[in-house]
């Protein structure tokens, strides 16, 4: 018996019908299936009705904008998030990382790029990484109060589960792996995407944000993520605050 495996399905939201085409058809040649939504009420519909493995979500459109469109979506779904972005919008770029996108790729854009970066993110969601895994490297990892499990990509404090996306969970995880190591912005880009992905420290600084405000919630206080001035970020004691 042969086993098909089911393409991965994208769903690409921008109110541009060219842009559109161009990003389904890059997708298409690269053996990803891609549908559309034209405004963000359309892209909330589709998102609950087909489940997409990812979204591709536009930030400026009419109607209810691609910000939006993340708020509404992270209520209720994890499904990864791709922003596109102008040139002049890092406001709300910072702005959609912090509600809970994985990536973004600024306009005018390279489909080749935006192809390479949805194929990351999707490696990551399945367990994947294109940095070699380190030697040694358990399924579950546990500090202090912070446990992470790698098979199911579930994340707890003191036995409570956090709800991480999955950028998120594999930056935790690489400061996780190796307790007491610094790493640079550039390492935990390199991890995250492979050498050679522009991504700016504001952005790596958002994700950390957004992941010591989830766990703070839960008594983490400063005892999640260290700041090294200069440096970078490091894993803390992880003890109750």
């Amino acid at each position: 018996m042969i086993l098909q495996v089911m393409a991965r399905t994208i769903l690409v939201v921008d109110d541009d019908p060219h842009i559109r085409q161009l990003l389904v058809f890059a997708l298409g040649k690269a053996g990803l299936a891609a549908i559309e939504a034209g405004d963000g009420e359309e892209a909330v519909a589709r998102i609950a009705a087909d489940a997409p493995d990812l979204v591709i979500l536009d930030i400026n459109m009419p109607r209810m904008d691609g910000l939006e469109v993340c708020r509404r979506v992270r209520a209720t779904s994890a499904v990864p998030i791709l922003f596109l972005s102008s040139r002049d919008d890092e406001i709300d770029r910072v702005l959609g990382i912090e509600l809970g996108g994985d990536d973004y790729v600024v306009k005018p854009f390279s489909p080749r790029e935006v192809v390479a970066r949805t194929q990351a993110i999707l490696r990551r969601a399945a367990g994947g990484s294109p940095a070699p895994v380190a030697a040694g490297e358990a399924a579950i990892i546990t500090h202090g109060c912070l446990s992470l499990d790698s098979d199911s990509w579930r994340a707890s404090w003191d036995g409570a589960e956090v709800a991480l996306t999955v950028t998120e969970f594999t930056m935790l995880k690489t400061l996780a792996a190796r307790p007491g190591k610094v790493f640079t912005r550039d390492a935990i880009i390199d991890r995250l995407h492979g050498p050679g992905f522009a991504v700016t420290d504001r952005t790596i600084d958002s994700h950390i944000r957004n992941i010591r405000a989830k766990f703070a919630s839960l008594g983490a206080g400063d005892t999640l993520i260290e700041t090294r001035a200069g440096i970078g970020y490091a894993l803390g004691p992880c003890t109750r605050a």
